[in-house]
């Protein structure tokens, strides 16, 4: 099935899942309203577009009056709404145990505040359109947590439950809400928080996320278009029955046995530091003889 006809706004759409959704959509048939912060970006992702398929707005989630006018923008355009994703995401680096309040606060309204505006504003408008689907990008991190990252678990667990929370109060009215639960997918901002990491640890980039996936059941990160592909499955009829859906899009990561993994990472150094030894007696033994 296509999304002919069907009219969708994708915040975050500049780089990343958002760019990636929103140029799949296209690609099936969807006209889209491209919305982000980032003018510049925004711009070069809408030009490689069709014109006719898209149309760009400027603004900031956390601003209601921004997010009216993103809302407002598509109908003027098209007349009508059907699809919401919720892409636009922060995720700056915090330090485990240093508690900033101003951070929090960032956080929480770029990540989830932004996603309660938009289906605020946008929700009556898929009604009035005779219903549709709104798709949240919320992260692993929302259902699985480490050290350092209170903020930002904080804000995408409170993604889900806001997700699943509408999808009791709208889907009356025929509008699915889900929320998509990615594991690390190879974004600009992935990347950026990335090359910190891996300056720290005297690594290059592709290393360190190598390792990071290695033992991870599928062994690699994700890609954007992946998670688009996703989207652009609860956005059509395929997913009729899905209403409150938490997909982990994970590659498998949270069904993993850390104690497990800890025992094979030991139990490979174990067998390392035994073939080094090993090694090294052959050595001894040949410099004898």
């Amino acid at each position: 099935m296509s999304l002919e006809g069907k009219v969708a706004l994708v915040t975050g759409a500049a780089s990343g899942i958002g760019a990636a959704t929103a140029k799949r959509f296209v690609t099936d048939g969807a006209k889209v309203c491209l919305v982000d912060i980032n003018a510049d970006v925004l711009k070069q992702t809408a030009d490689s577009l069709p014109p006719e398929s898209v149309i760009s707005c400027v603004g900031d989630v956390t601003s209601l009056r921004d997010v009216e006018r993103m809302v407002q923008t598509t109908l003027n355009r098209w007349g009508r709404l059907h699809i919401l994703v919720n892409s636009a995401g922060i995720d700056p680096p915090t330090i485990p145990g240093k508690f900033d309040l101003d951070l929090w606060h960032r956080i929480l309204e770029v990540n989830l505040t932004g996603p309660f505006l938009t289906m605020k504003t946008a929700i009556p408008r898929i009604i009035e359109a005779g219903g549709g689907s709104v798709i949240n990008v919320a992260s692993l991190a929302g259902v699985r947590f480490f050290e350092g990252k209170t903020e930002y678990s904080a804000s995408k667990g409170g993604l889900i439950a806001l997700t699943q929370q509408a999808s009791v109060q709208y889907g009356s009215s025929h509008v699915r809400c889900n929320v998509i639960c990615p594991g690390g997918v190879r974004t600009p901002m992935l990347e950026k928080n990335m090359k910190v990491q891996a300056q720290r640890l005297g690594k290059d980039l592709d290393s360190l996320i190598t390792e990071l996936t290695a033992y991870t059941p599928l062994g690699r990160i994700g890609r954007p278009e992946e998670i688009a592909g996703i989207c652009r499955f609860l956005a059509g009829e395929d997913s009729s029955l899905i209403n409150g859906g938490v997909l982990l899009a994970d590659y498998g990561a949270s069904v993993m046995d850390v104690n497990g993994i800890a025992m094979r990472q030991g139990m490979m150094k174990l067998e390392e530091d035994i073939n080094i030894k090993g090694q090294s007696r052959l050595v001894k033994n040949l410099e004898k003889s």
